[in-house]
């Protein structure tokens, strides 16, 4: 069987590879999504963390996972959803927040008492417009300087 050969740190490599549907410069590995990779028997057993519960781009990330393993010889699996700990922008890798600045999303702070950098100019003097951004993650800034509106990354 080809499973048998196929190590867990293959399958993160393999996960890393998939992009987040709304912010397809993340894989689900960098937003922390993935938890644990592990073979149960002949079955290969994916954890996963929605970033919010209730999260409509769930459902998306979990066939990318089925089809990203099949593509790769592997039928038998199993998505498990684990809700504690919550997800926390905590577990953003240090190269996510690299991408979400290149990506012109500043990435995750506290929005209610620090400055957030705009990520096209680097100006602190920004305002937030309102807590609620394109997406339940994010909420949308403007920046005084260069006047360019631009999403911030909620920190929870």
């Amino acid at each position: 069987m080809v499973t048998a050969s196929i190590s867990a740190e293959e399958v993160w490599g393999w996960l890393n590879d998939i992009a987040d549907p709304e912010i397809p410069v993340l894989s689900i590995v960098d937003l922390g999504i993935v938890r644990d990779v592990r073979w149960r028997d002949e079955e290969l057993v994916v954890t996963v963390t929605p970033t919010y519960c209730g999260c409509p781009a769930m459902d998306v990330i979990v066939n990318d996972i089925r089809e990203s393993l099949r593509r790769h010889g592997i039928d038998r699996v199993k998505i498990e959803t684990r809700l504690s700990p919550a997800w926390t922008t905590d577990w953003l890798t240090e190269e996510a927040k690299s991408r979400l600045r290149n990506y012109s999303i500043a990435p995750p702070q506290r929005l209610v008492s620090v400055a957030i950098p705009c990520p096209h100019c680097g100006s602190a003097n920004t305002e937030l417009v309102s807590r609620f951004g394109s997406t339940p993650c994010k909420a949308l800034c403007k920046c005084r300087a260069c006047l360019e509106p631009f999403d911030a990354f909620k920190k929870h």
